[in-house]
């Protein structure tokens, strides 16, 4: 396998297995159980400094030697650049794929990433204002994504690495305790999205 991935069942883990079936890549899976802190382990620090998933081995790297990359978002820019792929080569095109990529990993994943974090929380007093805050920005989120996607069928004007991305996300929609229902051109997206054969696949992928 010339792609080896270093994930977990995570939304930021799920959009790079979906990327890697949407882009026909070959590759094998090395889970990193976040929850006995394997993400610590002196082997992973080495090829992700930060200790998050996921990251990639390419064993056929751009300069033809093997390479490592870590942080999602970048994980998926080398991707398509490697495959020619989901991001397009015209300026106005691209502009609008890394413009959603970026909305997505600088808010829409660190905003209900942190609604996640105060739902599992015992103490109602030490939830409250969490998820007052952190609920209130991840459904303006959703809202932005809904006024985009009421005039447009994907994120840019194709199907891209920002959909992958921002699907990850999407996907844990109930545990933001969000109703698709109330964002009506999301729901339409997320299910063409999940409606996708390569799609299905990197969801069925074994990341736990």
């Amino acid at each position: 396998m010339a792609i080896k991935l270093f994930a977990f069942d995570t939304p930021n883990g799920r959009k790079v297995s979906v990327a890697l079936e949407e882009m026909a890549l070959e590759y094998s899976v090395q889970i990193v159980d976040i929850t006995k802190d394997q993400q610590f382990e002196p082997e992973f620090l080495a090829i992700s400094p930060n200790n998050k998933i996921p990251a990639i081995i390419d064993s056929e790297g751009p300069e033809g030697g093997p390479v490592s990359v870590f942080e999602s978002g970048a994980i998926l820019i080398y991707l398509a650049e490697k495959t020619g792929q989901f991001l397009p080569k015209s300026s106005n095109q691209r502009i609008a794929v890394l413009e959603w990529l970026m909305f997505q990993m600088g808010g829409f994943g660190p905003a209900p990433g942190q609604v996640h974090h105060f739902i599992g929380l015992e103490s109602t007093e030490d939830k409250r204002y969490g998820l007052n805050r952190f609920m209130t920005e991840t459904r303006r989120l959703y809202k932005v994504m809904d006024q985009r996607l009421a005039k447009h069928t994907y994120f840019a004007d194709e199907i891209s690495i920002a959909d992958f991305a921002i699907l990850g996300w999407v996907w844990r929609h109930p545990r933001h305790q969000v109703d698709l229902a109330d964002y009506p051109s999301v729901k339409r997206w997320y299910e063409l999205m999940m409606d996708r054969a390569a799609v299905k696949r990197g969801f069925e992928v074994k990341l736990r």
